[in-house]
């Protein structure tokens, strides 16, 4: 069995080092100070979705999205690594859309949701989605 990683996945890896310490570090003690607040959702993750979107870094555990669907299409394989790099910052991962319990969630999602359910979680994943249900 092969367990080597792609070299996209290599790549990916990279990618995602490097946001995590431009974004997600310097975000970190700011992410500590609102949680310990009380204060949810936090600002600081909301931003960091945006620069994660751009930068591709966005629904990376998906391995059957297709074109034109958001986020990274990765093998399980390859999603490992991505997986242990978020992990690294326990918060981080929601940043990326990748968290649990709602990467499951958007596994279902992926595969049974309406259009306009599709848009709301899979695409747009805001605030707003959260009270539209």
């Amino acid at each position: 069995m092969d367990f080597w990683f792609s070299t996209d996945a290599i790549a990916m890896q990279d990618t995602l080092k490097r946001f995590m310490n431009r974004h997600v570090l310097p975000a970190n003690r700011g992410w500590h100070r609102l949680a310990e607040g009380g204060i949810y959702p936090l600002d600081v993750i909301e931003s960091l979705k945006n620069l994660a979107k751009e930068a591709g870094l966005w629904n990376m555990f998906l391995p059957l999205l297709g074109d034109g669907e958001p986020g990274t299409r990765m093998s399980n394989l390859d999603y490992v690594a991505i997986a242990e790099i978020m992990g690294r910052v326990p918060w981080t991962s929601e940043a990326f859309n990748c968290n649990a319990p709602d990467t499951g969630n958007m596994e279902l999602l992926h595969m049974f949701a309406t259009s306009e359910q599709r848009e709301c979680w899979l695409k747009s994943r805001n605030a707003f989605c959260r009270r539209v249900g």
